[in-house]
């Protein structure tokens, strides 16, 4: 990764002839997304802060502001909060009407999998639990939140409640090692799925963990799963959209 400097001349491409017309926080898109896509600025090459732009460029730190975030929205750059600002690399995808294991699409991408684990534990049924704990009629549940990485990007926050009585010993598996899906493949071998796909913005606490602004469009699956004795768990799965499309294919 290379943190990309912006030199004069650089700088002197905003003012080329024939963008005059155009509003200034285009003309800072215009001139971001012809760095990436000539290859100058490659994939992971970290941007100049809002900062440095408006000292380069003599401009306003919203309109700085627009053209990234707008730029995000496009796919082109991720920005990670608290982090800085980065060439975004192709979306990942995610298949829509599979459940697959997220640990082996990332590595068949050519990447790097880890997790981070935010809690494994058994609760009280609540109102958040509900569509497990009703449907099969439990007063407690095995709750898990983690947060699956590519190679250093977050890409999805995995909140998920598991019923217990197919999964008992869900608590004692390290998830930094395999994944939720893996181990309940093994226990509970999948026979239906069910996939909800929604737009949302992702709660402060997500955007935390995704490292990313509040304002950043989401992808929210909500993914249920039976085995042959009934249903096994209840999933809440969010990804920047930025970082990720969703892919399916069907046949007559």
């Amino acid at each position: 990764m290379a943190v990309v400097e912006l030199d004069a001349d650089l700088a002197a491409l905003f003012d080329e002839p024939g963008g005059e017309s155009l509003p200034a926080y285009e003309r800072v898109k215009r001139l971001v997304s012809a760095q990436i896509r000539s290859g100058r600025w490659s994939e992971g090459d970290q941007l100049p802060s809002e900062n440095q732009f408006v000292n380069a460029l003599g401009l306003s730190r919203m309109t700085i502001n627009r053209a990234l975030r707008e730029l995000t929205g496009e796919g082109l750059i991720v920005r990670m909060m608290g982090v800085g600002t980065f060439v975004a690399g192709t979306k990942a995808p995610s298949p829509l009407f599979e459940v697959k294991n997220i640990a082996d699409e990332i590595q068949q991408r050519g990447h790097r999998h880890s997790t981070e684990v935010v809690l494994v534990r058994e609760e009280k049924a609540t109102t958040a639990s509900a569509p497990l704990s009703e449907a099969v009629g439990v007063a407690t549940v095995f709750h898990s939140v983690l947060v699956h990485f590519e190679d250093e990007t977050p890409i999805q926050v995995e909140d998920r409640f598991v019923n217990p009585a197919e999964a008992p010993d869900y608590l004692a598996q390290d998830f930094t090692e395999l994944t939720p899906n893996d181990y309940l493949s093994r226990v509970a071998p999948l026979v239906r799925g069910e996939h909800v796909v929604e737009a949302v913005l992702a709660s402060p606490e997500e955007c935390r963990l995704l490292q990313i602004e509040r304002s950043e469009p989401c992808l929210l699956i909500r993914r249920r799963t039976w085995s042959e004795h009934g249903l096994v768990s209840v999933a809440r799965l969010i990804h920047p959209g930025s970082r990720n499309r969703l892919e399916g294919s069907f046949t007559r």
